[in-house]
Protein backbone atom coordinates (compact mmCIF):
# COMPACT_ATOMS: atom_id res chain seq x y z
CA UNK A 1 0.00 0.00 0.00
CA UNK A 2 1.29 3.46 -0.92
CA UNK A 3 2.45 5.52 2.05
CA UNK A 4 1.50 9.12 1.34
CA UNK A 5 2.83 12.00 3.42
CA UNK A 6 0.98 15.33 3.37
CA UNK A 7 2.85 18.36 4.68
CA UNK A 8 1.14 21.62 5.65
CA UNK A 9 2.10 24.82 7.47
CA UNK A 10 -0.25 26.42 9.99
CA UNK A 11 0.34 30.00 8.82
CA UNK A 12 -3.33 30.74 8.37
CA UNK A 13 -5.72 27.82 8.35
CA UNK A 14 -6.16 27.11 4.64
CA UNK A 15 -2.98 25.13 4.08
CA UNK A 16 -3.86 22.83 6.98
CA UNK A 17 -7.46 22.37 5.79
CA UNK A 18 -6.27 21.40 2.31
CA UNK A 19 -3.97 18.80 3.84
CA UNK A 20 -6.75 17.49 6.09
CA UNK A 21 -9.01 17.20 3.06
CA UNK A 22 -6.44 15.08 1.24
CA UNK A 23 -5.87 12.85 4.27
CA UNK A 24 -9.60 12.36 4.83
CA UNK A 25 -10.26 11.65 1.16
CA UNK A 26 -7.47 9.06 1.08
CA UNK A 27 -9.52 6.97 3.51
CA UNK A 28 -12.47 6.94 1.11
CA UNK A 29 -10.54 5.53 -1.86
CA UNK A 30 -10.87 1.94 -2.96
CA UNK A 31 -8.52 0.51 -1.94
CA UNK A 32 -7.83 3.11 0.77
CA UNK A 33 -4.49 4.86 0.79
CA UNK A 34 -2.40 5.24 3.92
CA UNK A 35 -2.00 9.00 4.37
CA UNK A 36 -0.19 10.79 7.19
CA UNK A 37 -0.63 14.54 7.68
CA UNK A 38 2.13 16.51 9.40
CA UNK A 39 1.93 20.20 10.22
CA UNK A 40 5.46 21.43 9.67
CA UNK A 41 5.12 24.01 12.44
CA UNK A 42 4.80 21.22 15.02
CA UNK A 43 8.41 20.22 14.28
CA UNK A 44 10.35 23.47 14.04
CA UNK A 45 12.22 25.69 16.51
CA UNK A 46 9.86 27.58 18.83
CA UNK A 47 11.09 31.04 17.89
CA UNK A 48 10.80 30.29 14.18
CA UNK A 49 7.28 28.95 14.66
CA UNK A 50 6.21 32.07 16.57
CA UNK A 51 7.51 34.41 13.87
CA UNK A 52 6.18 32.32 10.98
CA UNK A 53 2.66 31.80 12.32
CA UNK A 54 1.81 34.49 14.88
CA UNK A 55 3.97 37.06 13.13
CA UNK A 56 2.09 36.56 9.87
CA UNK A 57 -1.32 36.94 11.51
CA UNK A 58 -0.29 40.03 13.46
CA UNK A 59 1.22 41.62 10.36
CA UNK A 60 -1.88 41.23 8.21
CA UNK A 61 -4.16 42.38 11.03
CA UNK A 62 -2.11 45.33 12.32
CA UNK A 63 -0.14 46.48 9.27
CA UNK A 64 -1.96 45.35 6.12
CA UNK A 65 -0.25 48.01 3.99
CA UNK A 66 3.16 46.74 5.05
CA UNK A 67 2.08 43.16 4.32
CA UNK A 68 0.86 44.27 0.89
CA UNK A 69 4.25 45.83 0.14
CA UNK A 70 6.18 42.77 1.33
CA UNK A 71 3.89 40.46 -0.64
CA UNK A 72 4.44 42.45 -3.84
CA UNK A 73 8.20 42.67 -3.33
CA UNK A 74 8.49 38.92 -2.72
CA UNK A 75 6.56 38.27 -5.92
CA UNK A 76 9.23 40.00 -8.04
CA UNK A 77 12.32 38.91 -6.08
CA UNK A 78 14.23 36.11 -7.89
CA UNK A 79 14.83 32.87 -6.00
CA UNK A 80 18.59 33.36 -6.37
CA UNK A 81 18.50 36.81 -4.71
CA UNK A 82 20.48 37.22 -1.48
CA UNK A 83 17.32 37.86 0.56
CA UNK A 84 15.75 34.63 -0.67
CA UNK A 85 18.91 32.64 0.03
CA UNK A 86 19.04 34.11 3.54
CA UNK A 87 15.40 33.19 4.12
CA UNK A 88 15.96 29.60 3.01
CA UNK A 89 19.07 29.36 5.18
CA UNK A 90 17.13 30.43 8.28
CA UNK A 91 14.42 27.91 7.43
CA UNK A 92 16.97 25.08 7.12
CA UNK A 93 18.52 25.95 10.48
CA UNK A 94 15.07 25.88 12.11
CA UNK A 95 13.63 22.73 10.54
CA UNK A 96 16.05 19.91 11.35
CA UNK A 97 13.44 18.15 13.48
CA UNK A 98 10.94 18.37 10.63
CA UNK A 99 13.32 16.67 8.21
CA UNK A 100 13.93 13.92 10.75
CA UNK A 101 10.16 13.45 11.13
CA UNK A 102 9.78 13.20 7.35
CA UNK A 103 12.51 10.55 7.18
CA UNK A 104 10.79 8.54 9.93
CA UNK A 105 7.57 8.57 7.91
CA UNK A 106 9.35 6.77 5.02
CA UNK A 107 6.87 8.05 2.41
CA UNK A 108 6.41 6.74 -1.10
CA UNK A 109 5.17 10.18 -2.17
CA UNK A 110 4.73 13.63 -0.61
CA UNK A 111 2.15 16.36 -1.23
CA UNK A 112 2.97 19.81 0.18
CA UNK A 113 0.15 22.32 0.66
CA UNK A 114 2.67 25.07 1.43
CA UNK A 115 5.91 26.05 -0.25
CA UNK A 116 8.13 25.85 2.87
CA UNK A 117 8.34 22.03 3.13
CA UNK A 118 8.51 21.85 -0.67
CA UNK A 119 11.64 24.01 -0.66
CA UNK A 120 13.21 21.88 2.06
CA UNK A 121 12.56 18.67 0.12
CA UNK A 122 13.81 20.22 -3.12
CA UNK A 123 17.19 20.71 -1.44
CA UNK A 124 17.13 17.16 -0.10
CA UNK A 125 16.48 15.89 -3.64
CA UNK A 126 19.33 17.94 -5.08
CA UNK A 127 21.67 16.41 -2.51
CA UNK A 128 20.53 12.89 -3.40
CA UNK A 129 18.93 12.21 -0.02
CA UNK A 130 15.43 11.44 -1.33
CA UNK A 131 14.13 9.85 -4.50
CA UNK A 132 10.35 9.82 -3.98
CA UNK A 133 8.02 12.21 -5.88
CA UNK A 134 7.15 15.53 -4.25
CA UNK A 135 4.03 17.45 -5.35
CA UNK A 136 3.01 21.03 -4.59
CA UNK A 137 -0.65 21.94 -4.11
CA UNK A 138 -1.30 25.65 -4.70
CA UNK A 139 -4.08 26.83 -2.38
CA UNK A 140 -5.12 30.14 -3.94
CA UNK A 141 -6.68 31.30 -7.20
CA UNK A 142 -3.62 33.26 -8.26
CA UNK A 143 0.10 32.52 -8.39
CA UNK A 144 2.81 34.09 -6.23
CA UNK A 145 6.53 33.73 -6.75
CA UNK A 146 6.91 31.74 -3.51
CA UNK A 147 4.99 28.83 -5.08
CA UNK A 148 7.56 28.54 -7.89
CA UNK A 149 9.63 25.87 -6.18
CA UNK A 150 11.69 24.24 -8.95
CA UNK A 151 11.95 20.53 -9.64
CA UNK A 152 8.67 19.43 -8.11
CA UNK A 153 7.23 16.23 -9.57
CA UNK A 154 3.98 18.06 -10.20
CA UNK A 155 2.17 21.32 -9.52
CA UNK A 156 -1.53 21.08 -8.64
CA UNK A 157 -3.39 24.22 -9.70
CA UNK A 158 -6.81 25.62 -8.86
CA UNK A 159 -7.68 26.92 -12.33
CA UNK A 160 -6.51 27.09 -15.93
CA UNK A 161 -5.30 30.63 -15.30
CA UNK A 162 -3.05 29.50 -12.46
CA UNK A 163 -1.71 26.78 -14.78
CA UNK A 164 -1.11 29.41 -17.49
CA UNK A 165 0.81 31.55 -15.01
CA UNK A 166 2.94 28.58 -13.97
CA UNK A 167 3.87 27.95 -17.59
CA UNK A 168 4.55 31.65 -18.16
CA UNK A 169 6.99 31.60 -15.24
CA UNK A 170 8.93 28.66 -16.59
CA UNK A 171 7.33 25.56 -15.06
CA UNK A 172 7.20 22.74 -17.65
CA UNK A 173 3.66 22.20 -18.93
CA UNK A 174 3.81 18.43 -18.43
CA UNK A 175 4.24 18.93 -14.67
CA UNK A 176 1.17 21.13 -14.25
CA UNK A 177 -2.24 19.64 -13.46
CA UNK A 178 -5.50 21.57 -12.97
CA UNK A 179 -7.25 19.73 -10.15
CA UNK A 180 -8.87 22.45 -8.06
CA UNK A 181 -8.19 23.02 -4.37
CA UNK A 182 -8.94 20.02 -2.10
CA UNK A 183 -12.01 20.24 0.13
CA UNK A 184 -13.23 17.77 2.73
CA UNK A 185 -15.30 14.75 1.63
CA UNK A 186 -18.40 16.35 3.18
CA UNK A 187 -18.31 18.92 0.34
CA UNK A 188 -17.71 16.39 -2.42
CA UNK A 189 -21.36 15.48 -3.08
CA UNK A 190 -23.26 18.77 -3.36
CA UNK A 191 -26.42 17.07 -4.64
CA UNK A 192 -26.68 14.62 -1.73
CA UNK A 193 -30.07 14.69 0.09
CA UNK A 194 -28.27 15.54 3.33
CA UNK A 195 -27.22 18.86 1.77
CA UNK A 196 -30.65 19.92 0.51
CA UNK A 197 -31.27 23.53 1.53
CA UNK A 198 -34.71 23.22 3.12
CA UNK A 199 -33.93 20.35 5.53
CA UNK A 200 -30.61 21.94 6.53
CA UNK A 201 -32.38 25.23 7.29
CA UNK A 202 -35.20 23.53 9.19
CA UNK A 203 -32.76 21.61 11.40
CA UNK A 204 -31.30 24.95 12.46
CA UNK A 205 -34.73 26.29 13.38
CA UNK A 206 -34.86 28.64 10.37
CA UNK A 207 -37.63 29.14 7.82
CA UNK A 208 -36.45 28.01 4.35
CA UNK A 209 -39.15 30.21 2.76
CA UNK A 210 -37.13 33.30 3.74
CA UNK A 211 -33.56 34.25 2.73
CA UNK A 212 -30.72 32.97 4.88
CA UNK A 213 -27.20 34.40 5.22
CA UNK A 214 -24.20 32.54 6.56
CA UNK A 215 -21.70 34.95 8.10
CA UNK A 216 -18.41 33.34 8.94
CA UNK A 217 -15.76 35.98 9.61
CA UNK A 218 -14.92 39.59 10.27
CA UNK A 219 -11.93 41.87 9.83
CA UNK A 220 -10.54 45.33 10.36
CA UNK A 221 -12.10 46.69 7.17
CA UNK A 222 -15.69 45.80 8.08
CA UNK A 223 -15.74 45.15 11.79
CA UNK A 224 -15.97 42.20 14.15
CA UNK A 225 -18.51 39.46 13.43
CA UNK A 226 -21.14 40.38 16.10
CA UNK A 227 -21.12 44.00 14.89
CA UNK A 228 -21.56 42.86 11.28
CA UNK A 229 -24.43 40.56 12.22
CA UNK A 230 -26.15 43.33 14.17
CA UNK A 231 -25.93 45.64 11.15
CA UNK A 232 -27.34 42.99 8.82
CA UNK A 233 -30.26 42.21 11.13
CA UNK A 234 -31.06 45.94 11.31
CA UNK A 235 -30.72 46.44 7.55
CA UNK A 236 -32.85 43.55 6.27
CA UNK A 237 -36.09 42.71 8.06
CA UNK A 238 -36.68 39.38 6.29
CA UNK A 239 -33.20 37.89 6.33
CA UNK A 240 -32.21 35.17 8.76
CA UNK A 241 -28.56 34.79 9.79
CA UNK A 242 -26.31 31.89 10.72
CA UNK A 243 -23.24 33.37 12.43
CA UNK A 244 -20.17 31.19 12.99
CA UNK A 245 -17.76 32.50 15.61
CA UNK A 246 -15.41 29.51 15.51
CA UNK A 247 -13.15 29.35 18.56
CA UNK A 248 -13.76 32.99 19.51
CA UNK A 249 -15.63 32.47 22.79
CA UNK A 250 -16.24 36.18 23.35
CA UNK A 251 -17.80 36.64 19.91
CA UNK A 252 -19.90 33.50 20.38
CA UNK A 253 -21.25 34.78 23.71
CA UNK A 254 -22.17 38.14 22.16
CA UNK A 255 -23.91 36.38 19.28
CA UNK A 256 -25.88 34.14 21.62
CA UNK A 257 -27.08 37.19 23.54
CA UNK A 258 -28.05 38.82 20.26
CA UNK A 259 -29.91 35.66 19.17
CA UNK A 260 -32.03 35.88 22.34
CA UNK A 261 -33.05 39.40 21.27
CA UNK A 262 -33.88 38.24 17.74
CA UNK A 263 -35.69 34.91 18.17
CA UNK A 264 -36.06 32.98 14.94
CA UNK A 265 -33.72 35.28 13.00
CA UNK A 266 -30.25 34.44 14.29
CA UNK A 267 -28.49 31.14 14.98
CA UNK A 268 -25.17 31.54 16.82
CA UNK A 269 -22.62 28.81 16.21
CA UNK A 270 -19.21 28.32 17.82
CA UNK A 271 -16.64 25.88 16.52
CA UNK A 272 -18.22 23.36 14.15
CA UNK A 273 -17.23 20.52 11.86
CA UNK A 274 -20.53 20.82 9.98
CA UNK A 275 -19.82 23.91 7.92
CA UNK A 276 -21.03 22.02 4.84
CA UNK A 277 -24.54 21.82 6.32
CA UNK A 278 -24.50 25.48 7.32
CA UNK A 279 -23.44 26.50 3.81
CA UNK A 280 -26.08 24.23 2.33
CA UNK A 281 -28.79 26.08 4.30
CA UNK A 282 -27.63 29.52 3.13
CA UNK A 283 -28.63 31.59 0.10
CA UNK A 284 -25.54 33.81 0.50
CA UNK A 285 -22.21 33.35 2.32
CA UNK A 286 -20.55 36.45 3.78
CA UNK A 287 -16.89 35.60 4.24
CA UNK A 288 -13.26 36.52 3.79
CA UNK A 289 -11.93 35.17 0.47
CA UNK A 290 -9.47 32.61 1.79
CA UNK A 291 -8.62 29.97 -0.79
CA UNK A 292 -10.13 27.05 1.13
CA UNK A 293 -13.26 28.83 2.30
CA UNK A 294 -14.19 29.99 -1.18
CA UNK A 295 -13.40 26.54 -2.58
CA UNK A 296 -15.93 25.07 -0.16
CA UNK A 297 -18.51 27.65 -1.25
CA UNK A 298 -17.84 26.86 -4.91
CA UNK A 299 -18.10 23.13 -4.25
CA UNK A 300 -21.63 23.65 -2.92
CA UNK A 301 -22.54 26.31 -5.49
CA UNK A 302 -23.01 29.13 -2.99
CA UNK A 303 -22.79 32.81 -3.99
CA UNK A 304 -20.53 34.97 -1.86
CA UNK A 305 -20.31 38.50 -0.49
CA UNK A 306 -16.62 38.94 0.26
CA UNK A 307 -15.26 41.10 3.07
CA UNK A 308 -11.87 42.21 4.39
CA UNK A 309 -9.56 40.40 1.95
CA UNK A 310 -5.96 40.10 3.07
CA UNK A 311 -3.85 42.21 0.68
CA UNK A 312 -2.28 40.05 -1.98
CA UNK A 313 -3.55 36.51 -2.18
CA UNK A 314 -7.08 37.10 -0.87
CA UNK A 315 -7.52 40.21 -3.01
CA UNK A 316 -6.60 38.10 -6.03
CA UNK A 317 -9.04 35.37 -4.97
CA UNK A 318 -11.75 38.04 -4.73
CA UNK A 319 -10.87 39.36 -8.18
CA UNK A 320 -11.18 35.91 -9.71
CA UNK A 321 -14.58 35.27 -8.12
CA UNK A 322 -15.97 38.65 -9.13
CA UNK A 323 -14.73 38.29 -12.70
CA UNK A 324 -16.49 34.95 -12.92
CA UNK A 325 -19.75 36.28 -11.47
CA UNK A 326 -19.82 34.16 -8.31
CA UNK A 327 -19.23 36.93 -5.76
CA UNK A 328 -19.56 40.59 -4.85
CA UNK A 329 -17.14 42.50 -2.63
CA UNK A 330 -18.01 44.83 0.26
CA UNK A 331 -15.18 47.29 0.84
CA UNK A 332 -16.50 48.66 4.12
CA UNK A 333 -19.38 48.48 6.57
CA UNK A 334 -21.61 50.76 4.50
CA UNK A 335 -20.95 48.58 1.47
CA UNK A 336 -21.90 45.53 3.52
CA UNK A 337 -25.25 47.10 4.45
CA UNK A 338 -26.01 48.12 0.87
CA UNK A 339 -24.96 44.92 -0.86
CA UNK A 340 -26.66 42.57 1.58
CA UNK A 341 -29.90 44.49 1.14
CA UNK A 342 -29.58 44.49 -2.66
CA UNK A 343 -28.81 40.81 -2.94
CA UNK A 344 -31.51 39.78 -0.51
CA UNK A 345 -34.02 41.75 -2.60
CA UNK A 346 -32.87 40.27 -5.91
CA UNK A 347 -33.37 36.51 -5.78
CA UNK A 348 -32.80 36.07 -9.56
CA UNK A 349 -29.39 37.74 -9.17
CA UNK A 350 -28.52 35.40 -6.30
CA UNK A 351 -29.61 32.43 -8.41
CA UNK A 352 -27.33 33.51 -11.27
CA UNK A 353 -24.40 33.92 -8.88
CA UNK A 354 -25.12 30.47 -7.47
CA UNK A 355 -25.06 28.99 -10.99
CA UNK A 356 -21.68 30.59 -11.66
CA UNK A 357 -20.38 29.37 -8.32
CA UNK A 358 -21.43 25.80 -9.01
CA UNK A 359 -19.91 25.93 -12.51
CA UNK A 360 -16.56 26.93 -10.98
CA UNK A 361 -16.66 24.41 -8.14
CA UNK A 362 -14.46 21.33 -8.01
CA UNK A 363 -16.02 19.31 -5.17
CA UNK A 364 -13.90 16.25 -5.97
CA UNK A 365 -10.59 18.08 -6.22
CA UNK A 366 -9.02 16.04 -3.42
CA UNK A 367 -9.75 12.76 -5.24
CA UNK A 368 -8.33 14.24 -8.46
CA UNK A 369 -5.12 15.19 -6.66
CA UNK A 370 -4.74 11.78 -5.05
CA UNK A 371 -5.38 10.00 -8.34
CA UNK A 372 -2.52 11.93 -9.97
CA UNK A 373 -0.16 11.39 -7.07
CA UNK A 374 -0.90 7.68 -6.59
CA UNK A 375 -0.66 6.89 -10.29
CA UNK A 376 2.81 8.38 -10.37
CA UNK A 377 3.89 6.69 -7.13
CA UNK A 378 2.85 3.25 -8.40
CA UNK A 379 4.34 3.66 -11.88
Amino acid sequence: MTQLLILSVSAGNGHVRAAQALAATAQTLSPPCTAVHIDAMAHVAGGFRKVYTEGYIQLVNRAPDLWSYLHQRADVTPHHAASQRLRRGIERLSTGALLREIRRARPDAVVCTHFLPAELLMRERRRGRIDYPVWLQITDYDLHNMWLVPEMTGYLAATEEVAFRLRARGIPAERIHVTGIPVMPAFSQPDAPALARAPCATRLGLDPAHPILLMASGGAGVGDLPSMVERVLATTDAAQVIAVAGRNAEAHARLEAMAARHPGRLVAIGFTDEMHKLMAAADLVVTKPGGLTVSECLALGRPMLLISPIPGQEEHNAGFLMEEGAAWLAYDAIGLDYKVARLMADRPKLARMAERSRALGKPRAAAAVLQRVLQRASA
